[in-house]
């Protein structure tokens, strides 16, 4: 009779319904802040949009999560894109060259530039989501985290032009890159 009870009661802690919403919301949350590549490039679009100024502050972190967004969708619905793993780290990389280099940046090329590296993020994420979780919350909570990750970036990046300290994003630049690189050959 012991022995009957002590295995039902795992069934019991699961029988309310709900749970899987909040867990797929942390699952979400988590996922961008947990994984250096995702953490690294996502900070890097803040730091960048505030580095190109303009409408590259609001543009670029935007048209990341929105495209972030779609590839997780596509990723949930069974749909795969080749290299994902390999377009993140190059994310890593990339972005963390085009802080170092610290030029002009035409918007058009930055947002596309931005848009591509987001589709392999969001299908990475997508694809990560755990079986129970609700794809919506889920899906709330990788854009949360990764719209928070800009937005650091974007407070970082203007605090230092602010202070006519713009050589600092450069050198978290090279460190991003260089980390990236690191990557590369761990792949």
């Amino acid at each position: 009779m012991l022995l009957v009870g002590v295995f039902a009661i795992p069934g019991l802690a699961h029988a309310h319904p709900g749970h899987e919403n909040v867990s797929g919301l942390l699952s979400g949350l988590g996922h961008p802040l947990f994984g250096l590549d995702h953490l690294l490039a996502m900070v890097a679009v803040g730091l960048w949009g505030a580095q190109l100024g303009g409408k590259a502050r609001w543009l670029l972190p935007a048209l990341f999560v929105g495209v972030m967004l779609i590839g997780g969708g596509l990723a949930m619905v069974g749909l795969s894109v080749p290299a994902v793993e390999p377009g993140i780290v190059a994310s890593v990389v990339v972005l963390g060259l085009f802080l170092l280099w610290a030029r002009q940046v035409p918007l058009l090329i930055s947002a596309a530039v931005v848009s591509i590296f987001a589709l392999f993020h969001g299908v990475a994420h997508g694809a990560e989501m755990p079986l129970a979780a609700s794809a919506l919350t889920y899906a709330l909570g990788f854009a949360v985290a990764t719209a928070g990750l800009h937005l650091a970036g974007l407070l970082a990046g203007g605090w230092l032009q602010q202070r006519s300290l713009p050589v600092v994003s450069r050198i978290m630049g090279a460190a991003i890159g260089a980390i990236g690189l690191s990557m590369v050959a761990g792949m």
